[in-house]
């Protein structure tokens, strides 16, 4: 149980709006001060009235400085970055072409967007971020436990970028997920050096070293289940996405025979495409970490279990209630992204969420808490969850990765105000806009989120994701069909979960693209079920098209005038989409937590793969 949030405060009392003045000002002048004389400041066309008037001012006042961002700094989106991180990509790249770009130095990695349509990846600079700060939560890729952490995490990345040096030599920089390329600062594991540490095994976690390593999507999950099912010491499963959870426990029970066989024998099953890496998985080596020193102490890796097979026989696969306290009686709770805010990537998530979380409670059981790990994306972290709420979908937002201003997404304002966070209102909608340690300068994210309220010890604002704002998420996913109208991806999403939970069965992931197979183009939704298909199916498409026309004025009236017509629904094979993720991992070469479905998905190859994945159209 959640505990209540009618502590929260409905507004704000006059010392607590002077007291987050006082905080918005010294975290904003502790991030764009260093940032002042880079190459993007310098140079960018959109900051040139916010370089005109820092010249004629006195830029060393404080409060003339910040008057000047407030006044002079527009609202950006990627278009304004885009040829500044061009430079990072070139061949060659020198140093001197990229130092101080966005913040003072080189960027120790590059962060990818979630990977969610067929445009091309957005990525971000990632500088390494003062010494005081690298224990905040936000920056933790591996939190402290007292326990075992059941964890995978793959250190695959996109590619490797270049820079010569002027003394000579070159520096790597990685292009990979946020939550690897953070793994990869706090433990200063750099790629040049990743085959010199696969005999390691990091102490508290399920996976070794080796495993990260691995490139096929099944081998990946498959020894992941392997060595967290041998070990019932378990006391913390965390999982970026919770949904990433479900597919593993998919693997868990299609392989669940060759599972416990291989337990019992203490061999690692024969996967696909392990190759160097079985050696290191023979073998066990603790990596002993101190603030000082490190060393190694071999052993035997994995020895025959019986004992540990018996128990699990017994269990059984996931299915039971509880099924996961019984494997792991140590557990004590679940951490990972189980709402909304699935990331900012698709908003459809927590709607899929919903789904499956009968069955993520189901084998927890109701003992086991659930919690966020944070809301926030590539472009940066806004706000940790609030455990006076609900920790799965209350945040509360903090300056510390970034400073994080607002639209006003209900206003009728013909020019759009950036408002501070003593100005939001209970119960408004905004769109969150950041200026980041890394060197964005209000940037739109395209999130819509609720204020539920404000903290009372500190009036800090408690946030719920919404969904994506609508103009945003039109121009980049596409979802503007040929009658001119926009159905928001909540529309379109809500309205496919209402009809498959009444008439089709349980999702486990849609899409949809546009079918133009008649005129005029329509909603094309390709959805892969589980279990058995319902008797009245085909009473979906009708739902569905009645919930879109009760949710939008625009598809409405352009059905009527002939412009638009009844969404199509087609069911896919099963695996699908465990299909189409792997293929895009492999693709693009990062790993499975970088890959979302989209609610509409513009790649035309990808799209005319599916199409041959349909088995029965409704």
């Amino acid at each position: 149980m959640f505990r209540s949030d009618t502590d929260l405060l409905g507004s704000l009392t006059a010392e607590l709006s002077q007291q987050l003045k006082d905080y918005e000002d010294q975290a904003l002048l502790e991030m764009i001060r260093p940032n002042l004389a880079t190459q993007f400041v310098q140079d960018a066309p959109e900051l040139a009235k916010f370089r005109e008037a820092i010249a004629q001012s006195d830029s060393m006042d404080d409060k003339e400085f910040l008057r000047i961002f407030r006044e002079f700094i527009p609202t950006t989106n990627y278009d304004a970055y885009r040829p500044f991180i061009a430079k990072f990509f070139a061949t060659p790249c020198k140093e001197a072409d990229v130092k101080n770009m966005f913040a003072p130095g080189l960027p120790y990695f590059f962060a990818m967007s979630s990977m969610t349509s067929g445009k091309s990846v957005k990525t971000f600079p990632r500088y390494r971020p003062p010494l005081h700060l690298l224990q905040n939560p936000l920056y933790l890729a591996l939190p402290p436990s007292e326990g075992t952490t059941l964890s995978p995490a793959s250190m695959r990345y996109s590619q490797i970028l270049k820079i010569d040096c002027e003394d000579g030599q070159f520096k790597q920089v990685t292009v990979c997920s946020l939550s690897i390329g953070f793994l990869r600062m706090a433990m200063n594991w750099d790629p040049e050096h990743d085959n010199e540490r696969l005999d390691l095994w990091l102490p508290g976690q399920t996976d070794p070293y080796a495993i990260s390593l691995v490139k096929s999507y099944r081998a990946f999950f498959v020894l992941n289940a392997l060595f967290a099912l041998a070990d019932r010491r378990v006391t913390i499963i965390r999982f970026f996405f919770a949904n990433v959870f479900v597919i593993f426990l998919q693997y868990i029970e299609d392989e669940w025979s060759l599972l416990i066989d291989c337990i019992e024998k203490g061999i690692i099953p024969d996967v696909e495409n392990l190759d160097h890496l079985r050696a290191p998985l023979e073998v066990i080596f603790f990596l002993f970490v101190t603030l000082y020193s490190a060393h190694k102490v071999s052993q035997k890796l994995f020895k025959p279990n019986p004992l540990r097979a018996a128990e699990l026989r017994e269990i059984g696969p996931p299915g039971i209630q509880g099924w996961a306290v019984r494997v792991w009686p140590h557990l004590e709770k679940f951490i990972g992204i189980t709402g909304g805010p699935a990331a900012t990537a698709v908003s459809k998530a927590g709607q899929i969420w919903k789904l499956a979380t009968h069955k993520l409670t189901h084998v927890l059981g109701p003992s086991i808490p659930t919690h966020a790990t944070g809301y926030g994306s590539s472009e940066g972290s806004m706000a940790l969850p609030y455990h006076k709420g609900d920790p799965n979908t209350d945040y509360k937002v903090m300056f510390v990765d970034v400073f994080t201003e607002f639209l006003d997404v209900r206003s009728n304002e013909p020019s759009e105000r950036v408002l501070s966070i003593y100005e939001l209102v209970s119960g408004g909608h905004y769109e969150p806009v950041l200026t980041t340690r890394n060197g964005l300068w209000r940037y739109r994210i395209g999130d819509v989120v609720g204020v539920k309220g404000f903290a009372p010890d500190d009036g800090l604002p408690v946030i719920n994701y919404l969904h994506r704002r609508e103009r945003v998420a039109a121009l980049s996913g596409g979802l503007v069909m040929a009658f001119g109208t926009t159905c928001t991806e909540s529309q379109l999403t809500n309205a496919i979960i209402s009809a498959a939970n009444r008439w089709i069965g349980q999702i486990i992931d849609f899409t949809i693209i546009g079918d133009d197979r008649d005129t005029p183009i329509t909603y094309g939704y390709l959805v892969e079920i589980g279990g058995e298909i319902g008797k009245d199916a085909r009473m979906a498409t009708q739902q569905t098209f009645e919930d879109l026309m009760a949710a939008n004025d625009e598809f409405r009236t352009a059905f009527w005038q002939g412009r638009a017509r009844k969404p199509t629904i087609r069911l896919l094979e099963k695996g699908t989409f465990a299909e189409y993720r792997q293929q895009k991992c492999n693709k693009t070469n990062v790993s499975i937590s970088q890959v979302k479905v989209p609610v509409v998905l513009s790649d035309p190859t990808f799209k005319e793969w599916l199409l041959q994945q349909v088995v029965i159209e409704l």
